[in-house]
């Protein structure tokens, strides 16, 4: 499931303890997808024992390091069940530690279609996992196809039920909406065979051509046509309108679950509170210092040998940069940005802040502002990137200009 790639943090509240997430990097893919800008390569024939032991190394001294209790476990890629058995038992048995060290409520692993079995289903539950995500995509194969994918649709439904048989307790379908070709009558028959599976959880991730990629190179020598924008927000009308009357309730911008099945790791993300990331090209963040590591196996492997630890770059957030992510983070849930987090965080007054802009977006009907929390509106959610950019625009006033609490 894409989470955010560089989800920010906040320093510890004195003498409280803030729940701390954990994300695992397994870049193994069976082929890279023409779409995806994450750190993944081909398996091949690759032997993946030396970076699991790596893995395992850096997860250990990160989490023997870590004064916060560890609440979530995200492990993804990459496909980790594309791993072999002995290299993701290793790998599992090491996190069952930290699941039996830690107040763990989630712990999720990421898996494509056709990568389960019914070994490795039975290896995950008994190391503790309770959520699996998967990259459905699409249920049309000619949409897979433009997006790279190798399975086929009928891949998908067999897999879901290896995972139900097993006793995989919650289990995400990821869907991707805006694929050139695509109608608004697949997409509606994608949702529906995706309900059909009876999944928990349910994202659908508006296709983004990302600088570098594949699919950004067809559409920019036009090999393919991107989709209308008028029909991509009629496609995430339809997602809106047919999960919310089957059940599945938004609880982000492109997310939505059954009661009680948010992802809560990716709640974590939002809510800008810390995490630990190991693996290559893993960033983490804790206690207001944010890291991340080489973008390279070998790399990886090397200064893990070397240095114990795989960082190539580390910052401490200010208080501006803070700001500015807590916006573009909570925002996003539609229960918006926390009035008292943005306070006790920042030291700053959100509704002294942007109190123009406030005004402005209201006026549209874009926000909404109550005692607790400032967020988009059903109408401001389809123009998200229009309203995140204009309350980060106002994050850099002159100091004497910010309302400071408890200072």
């Amino acid at each position: 499931m894409r989470a955010a790639k560089h989800p920010t943090s906040h320093p510890p509240e004195s003498g409280n303890q803030l729940p701390c997430g954990l994300y695992v990097h397994l870049p193994y893919c069976e082929t890279k997808c023409g779409y995806c800008d994450f750190y993944s390569v081909a398996l091949k024939n690759r032997d993946t024992s030396p970076l699991v032991q790596r893995v395992i190394r850096e997860l250990s001294a990160r989490v023997d390091g870590s004064l916060t209790p560890i609440r979530t476990i995200f492990c993804g890629g990459g496909t980790p069940t594309l791993l072999p058995v002995d290299d993701l038992a290793k790998l599992m048995r090491s996190l069952k530690r930290v699941v039996q060290t830690s107040p763990v409520i989630e712990f999720t692993v990421e898996a494509n279609p056709a990568t389960v079995d019914d070994e490795k289903t039975t290896l995950l539950i008994e190391h503790g996992v309770t959520r699996v995500s998967m990259g459905a995509q699409s249920f049309f194969p000619e949409e897979l196809a433009t997006l790279e994918r190798i399975h086929s649709p009928d891949d998908i439904a067999p897999s879901v039920r290896t995972l139900r048989n097993a006793g995989v307790p919650q289990i995400n379908l990821d869907l991707i909406f805006g694929i050139p070709g695509q109608t608004l009558d697949t997409w509606r028959q994608s949702l529906t065979r995706a309900m059909e599976l009876e999944p928990d959880h349910i994202a659908c991730y508006g296709l983004t051509y990302e600088p570098g990629t594949p699919l950004t190179a067809m559409r920019d020598h036009h090999r393919i046509t991107p989709c209308d924008e008028n029909l991509e927000t009629d496609l995430y009308l339809c997602t809106i309108e047919t999960l919310g009357v089957n059940g599945y309730a938004q609880y982000e911008i492109s997310n939505f679950a059954r009661p009680g099945c948010q992802c809560q790791h990716n709640l974590l993300y939002w809510r800008n509170q810390d995490f630990i990331g190991v693996g290559p090209s893993a960033a983490g963040c804790a206690n207001g210092r944010r890291y991340k590591n080489i973008a390279d196996i070998a790399g990886y492997v090397r200064l893990i040998d070397e240095n114990g630890h795989a960082e190539v770059e580390s910052e401490d957030l200010d208080p501006e940069t803070l700001m500015i992510e807590m916006i573009m983070m909570q925002m996003r849930l539609l229960e918006g940005l926390s009035i008292e987090a943005f306070r006790s965080r920042t030291g700053a007054d959100p509704l002294v802040m942007f109190a123009e802009q406030l005004d402005r977006l209201g006026s549209l009907d874009l926000v909404v502002v109550s005692d607790s929390n400032i967020a988009m509106t059903d109408r401001g959610r389809l123009v998200a990137d229009f309203v995140i950019r204009e309350l980060t625009n106002c994050t850099t006033p002159p100091s004497k200009s910010l309302t400071v609490l408890n200072a």
